[in-house]
C-alpha cells in the first residue's frame, strides 16, 4: 500500500527518516555520554543472577562513557570517566581531537551534544570549541534522533562491549574498550559504508581534509 515500515519512520511524528551525511571528515562530531552502571568487585547479577546480587549489591554507581564520532567517517573514540561535568567534557573534547587528528582529521568545524548541562553551561567546554575553531550546535530538546551517528553508536558500545559478556570487576570492562574501539575502527563492517570499516574512509580522505 506505499507505506513505510515502522523502523524507517520517527515514531513521535510518524514521518519518513531523512539520513544525512556531511560531505567530509571533520565537518560534524557527534558528542554523547553513555551511563551504564559499574560492575561491584567479584561480578554482577548478569555473572551470578539476580537472586545472588539483590538491588544492593547489583551496583556500585554509574560509570560516564564519553564518545565522539565524526559524521562522515564513523570513525569513533571513546573515554571512561567518573562524571559529565563541564571540565571532564572539555577535557575529552580535547584528546578526541587529538585522536581524529592522528587519523588525518585535523580539522573539526563543529560539534553536535545534546542538552546536557555542561555542554550548555560550562565555560571550560566552551574554551575547548574555542581553542579548536570549532562551532557548538545542540540538537532540539527531546530529539535525540538528530544526533543518531552517536546514539546509534552507544548501542554497539553496549551491545559489543559493555554487555558482550560477564566481567568480574570494573576495571576488567574498562580494560576492554580500547580493544572494543579498534575493532569498530579498524575492522567492523558498516552498511553505510558499503560494509567497510570507518578506517577506509579515513584513509581514503587523509590529506585531503586539512
Amino acid at each position: 500500500h506505499g507505506l513505510n515500515r515502522l523502523a524507517f519512520l520517527d515514531r513521535p511524528t510518524g514521518q519518513p527518516i531523512r539520513r544525512y551525511e556531511r560531505s567530509r571528515p571533520g565537518e560534524l562530531i557527534h558528542v554523547d555520554v553513555k551511563k551504564p552502571g559499574r560492575i561491584p568487585d567479584g561480578g554482577g547479577w548478569r555473572l551470578h543472577s539476580r537472586a545472588d546480587r539483590p538491588n544492593r549489591h547489583r551496583t556500585t554507581g554509574f560509570d560516564y562513557i564519553h564518545s565522539a564520532v565524526d559524521d562522515h567517517t564513523r570513525i569513533a573514540y571513546s573515554e571512561v570517566h567518573r562524571d559529565e561535568k563541564g571540565t571532564t567534557c572539555a577535557g575529552f573534547l580535547h584528546r578526541a581531537a587529538a585522536f581524529f587528528a592522528r587519523h588525518g582529521i585535523t580539522r573539526i568545524e563543529r560539534v553536535l551534544t545534546d542538552n546536557a548541562f555542561a555542554y550548555r553551561r560550562s565555560s571550560a567546554f566552551q574554551q575547548a570549541l574555542a581553542d579548536l575553531r570549532a562551532t557548538g550546535k545542540r540538537t532540539r530538546a527531546y530529539r535525540p534522533q538528530t544526533n543518531g551517528k552517536v546514539e546509534r553508536f552507544n548501542r554497539t558500545l553496549l551491545d559489543e562491549w559493555a554487555y558482550l559478556r560477564p566481567y568480574t570487576s570494573n576495571d576488567e570492562r574498562t580494560a576492554a574498550l580500547s580493544d572494543f574501539l579498534h575493532h569498530y575502527n579498524h575492522h567492523r563492517c558498516h552498511t553505510a559504508l558499503g560494509g567497510h570499516p570507518p578506517i577506509s574512509r579515513v584513509n581514503n580522505a587523509s590529506g585531503q581534509y586539512t
